[in-house]
């Protein structure tokens, strides 16, 4: 039992955060962890944090390593913004974080799990502290890729990249969490080597239910009706998943802010404390703007899967589909379309991915999406 256990399909990455983490020779102080959405960006950086923390490089069973797991380590911090971007005033709080020493560990660790999420004008504030940090701090930078971090932040940070794990490997890990294994190989298979999707698809049934009705989207589509129809279902779903997954947390947040104001729910709130009401009504508003848009991101990465598979089984291809409970229906679209169909309707739904994140209407973007989809001639 280590913490690397829980970085799975993983080897090369892991070897050279293990190694670094035992010879500080081979450490250094900024680090890039790449990788595709799933791929464990997250869980790599905790594991090597808890590694450096240990005495052992990672016992997983040390006071470092179970509360760096945890996130409750005095001297680990991890940031995992859930806005559009990360603002100048988080960096700068952090960037005073990395400025004392442990105070009780072997490193100061902070962890920036969205690095892409940073602007180049919040990049630039970071750079210095990336450039030249105390002797005994550590920063751990993750993002899909090293396009997505400003080459300045990159060219100073020593890049690890990893890999989509394998499906079986996805699959054992539910299994050992105790989850039946065909359950486990058809949610790993369908979240597509996304770990934590692939432990939300095994557990709950209503997301299962919600992705199979995204599916289902392809076949209702015959016209420009039903096109436009399908977008805003696709939109509305997206919209009450992200209020249901932030509506509670935001009505604590205002509780707690209005306790510390002195202030009471439904009373008029005298002018000199409506700014701090309003800024985080501000920030609770980016948030759902985030957790919808990737609510809506997600069922278009299914979406692109079912005509993955509807390609796969038009070219004969001799691998295995994602969607094997929806073979039926991939089947069904493979003869009523061309090969040169899906492809265009795989291009159309990556152009509604690059429009959500290009800020534009998700109404408008799930409808031309849509409209694409329809059979043609």
């Amino acid at each position: 039992m280590s913490v690397w256990d829980a970085v799975v399909g993983q080897p090369e990455a892991v070897a050279v955060l293990r190694h670094a983490a035992a010879d500080l020779e081979a450490m250094t102080h900024a680090w890039l962890l790449t990788g595709p959405p799933g791929s464990g960006r997250s869980v790599a950086a905790r594991a090597f944090a808890a590694a450096l923390q240990c005495a052992q490089g990672g016992c997983g069973a040390c006071p470092d390593c179970t509360t760096t797991m945890a996130g409750t380590h005095a001297d680990v911090t991890v940031v995992a913004t859930e806005k559009v971007t990360i603002s100048i005033e988080e960096v700068r709080d952090l960037i005073g974080v990395a400025s004392r020493s442990p105070a009780q560990g072997r490193w100061r660790v902070i962890v920036l799990e969205d690095a892409d999420r940073m602007t180049e004008r919040t990049s630039n504030v970071l750079l210095k502290a990336i450039e030249e940090p105390p002797p005994r701090t550590v920063w751990l930078l993750c993002a899909p890729s090293p396009q997505d971090v400003v080459v300045t932040i990159r060219s100073r940070c020593r890049g690890v990249v990893l890999r989509v794990p394998p499906v079986a490997d996805v699959a054992a890990l539910l299994v050992r969490d105790g989850v039946d294994p065909a359950v486990a190989d058809a949610a790993a298979r369908a979240a597509q080597s996304h770990i934590g999707l692939a432990r939300r698809l095994a557990r709950d049934p209503e997301a299962r239910e919600r992705r199979a009705r995204t599916l289902r989207l392809a076949a209702r589509i015959r016209g420009v009706g039903d096109a436009v129809l399908a977008a805003a279902d696709l939109v509305e779903v997206a919209a009450a998943e992200a209020k249901a997954a932030t509506a509670d947390r935001d009505a604590a947040e205002r509780a707690a802010l209005l306790r510390t104001l002195g202030a009471e729910e439904g009373r008029a709130l005298p002018p000199a404390l409506r700014a701090q009401v309003r800024q985080l009504e501000e920030e609770q508003k980016r948030r759902a703007t985030r957790a919808q848009r990737d609510v809506l991101d997600r069922a278009l990465v299914d979406l692109l899967s079912l005509y993955r598979d509807v390609l796969v089984v038009q070219l004969g291809a001799d691998v295995d589909l994602v969607n094997v409970a929806e073979e039926d229906e991939v089947r069904r679209l493979a003869a009523e379309s061309t090969p040169e169909q899906s492809l265009r309707r795989m291009d159309a739904i990556a152009e509604a991915r690059e429009r959500l994140e290009g800020n534009v209407a998700p109404l408008l973007a799930m409808e031309a999406m849509a409209v694409a989809l329809r059979p043609q001639g």
